[in-house]
């Protein structure tokens, strides 16, 4: 692990003397690469220098035990050496977890859908009011969310609503989310104060690069009709509605949110290019070990992920055993409590797998 840790170190350096070349500076897309290459490791390398700053303290308090005479400064150095053991394992272990193969999905945005699922009404509510927990984290995390395409309940809830995040490493905090989400409360409409158990399906898939899903025209089928349901006086008046059917996968995607129908054939386009994606991720797994599927999972949408108990304020997240009696202030996107244990949980799985 040291070898490969003082590689690292050099290549940091040499990286840093390379972006100070006027030839690169003058090449803006190279230098932004090699600029990200960077400060990709600054972590690794800050962690790096500060586990050989506790090991050099550790043997220097380690020499004073074995040959200082004072009783008093032998025991100040036995404190120290028990502190600094411990900051040694943390760190060592930390340096064996930002060791591990990166997802090379993590950086990328993403494609959210959220589909009301076994609930009627109840369960559309609660798609609207799970889009709206990601949308009040994403703009804690200061990025940006587009509706590609929704369908709406009319009384605020969703069937299904598919948006577009963009911004620093959407994918590696918003990766676990997929599956099914359950939700447990008395409905409005419930009269006799029963307790209802909806659910809700969450998809997220990263957003490819062009060259990552080539498109051929001739693999496409076309259509337009007029859009339909609550909106602006174009509705059921003008095509504007676009329908696009991908024929070797038989994968279909609608939009009509927007008036212009060019503009809703470029947001199906986006969509379509991000589910061809994520079947060719899907497949990728399917041809991996079972070992290697656990390591990339970011959850089977069959699986019932995570329950949010509303009359007893709780959230469980059934895949790590984690309950938060915070329910109220996860809603409100505050949901880092619950995105930091999952992402700890999956990088000591995979750190088991590699030490096999």
């Amino acid at each position: 692990m040291f070898k490969k840790l003082d590689s690292v170190l050099k290549h940091f350096d040499e990286l840093a003397h390379t972006l100070s070349d006027p030839l690169i500076i003058g090449n803006s897309q190279l230098f932004q690469k090699l600029s990200k290459e960077r400060a990709d490791l600054i972590e690794l390398v800050e962690t790096y220098e500060r586990y050989k700053e506790a090991q050099k303290q550790l043997s220097g308090n380690k020499e004073i035990l074995t040959q200082e005479a004072d009783e008093e400064l032998r025991e100040m150095a036995k404190t120290e050496i028990d502190l600094l053991q411990k900051q040694e394992e943390e760190l060592a272990q930390k340096l064996k977890v930002l060791l591990l193969p990166k997802d090379p999905k993590d950086d990328k945005n993403i494609l959210l859908e959220i589909r009301a699922g076994t609930g009627g009404d109840e369960a559309g509510l609660f798609a609207g009011e799970l889009f709206r927990m990601y949308s009040k984290f994403a703009d804690r995390k200061r990025w940006s969310v587009e509706i590609l395409d929704s369908n709406t309940t009319g009384i605020g809830g969703f069937k299904e609503v598919i948006a577009q995040i963009r911004g620093e490493k959407v994918y590696s905090q918003l990766k676990f989310e997929g599956g099914v989400h359950r939700v447990q409360r008395v409905p409005e409409t419930e009269q006799m104060g029963r307790v209802h158990t909806s659910a809700v399906s969450v998809v997220v898939i990263p957003e490819p690069d062009e060259v990552e899903v080539k498109i051929d025209p001739k693999d496409l089928r076309v259509d337009t009709y007029s859009a339909g349901g609550p909106g602006g006086q174009h509705v059921n008046k003008t095509e504007s509605a676009v329908r696009i059917t991908h024929i070797p996968s038989g994968l279909v995607v609608t939009c009509q949110d927007e008036k212009s129908q060019h503009k809703n054939r470029a947001r199906a386009m986006k969509i379509l290019q991000a589910r061809l994606y994520d079947k060719m991720l899907s497949e990728q797994v399917e041809e991996q070990s079972a070992a290697r599927k656990l390591m990339i999972k970011t959850g089977d949408r069959s699986d019932k992920i995570r329950t949010y108990n509303f009359p007893q304020n709780r959230l469980t997240d059934h895949r790590i055993g984690l309950t938060i009696y915070q329910l109220d202030k996860i809603m409100d996107g505050n949901i880092e409590d619950v995105v930091g244990p999952l992402q700890a949980y999956f990088q000591a799985e995979q750190l088991k797998e590699s030490q096999k």
